[in-house]
């Protein structure tokens, strides 16, 4: 993509490495146990899907300030699920080294997010 214009959300580093978390989130929260399923699974898939979805729906709009505010909530979204899968670990649903490699991957997408709202702030 390096040089490309960018025509669409998917486009986007930071929708496509959101992307990648939400499938991760999917994947690892089918292990979670069965009475979770209306609790830590659907708020962290929830949660993982907001990051995405907001980030798309930023793209879409047309005001700088739109923009910025989708963005915004996007890095909203990222904490919350942060959190969601801390508790995960604490509860033992997920192995240290499992959320270590959610955070690297979650951590990339706050990044690159930052960035978008950077970019729309300083026009």
């Amino acid at each position: 993509m390096e040089g490309q214009k960018i025509q669409t959300f998917r486009d986007l580093k930071a929708w496509q490495e959101a992307h990648k978390l939400v499938l991760e989130v999917y994947r690892v929260t089918k292990t979670y146990p069965s009475e979770e399923k209306f609790g830590l699974v659907s708020q962290s898939r929830r949660a993982a899907v907001s990051i995405s979805s907001n980030i798309a729906e930023g793209f879409g709009r047309f005001s700088d300030r739109d923009k910025h505010h989708f963005y915004s909530m996007a890095k909203t979204s990222l904490a919350e699920l942060q959190n969601q899968l801390i508790i995960a670990q604490d509860l033992k649903y997920i192995s240290a080294e499992k959320l270590n490699a959610l955070y690297i991957q979650s951590d990339i997408v706050g990044a690159l997010i930052k960035g978008l709202m950077r970019s729309v702030s300083s026009r």
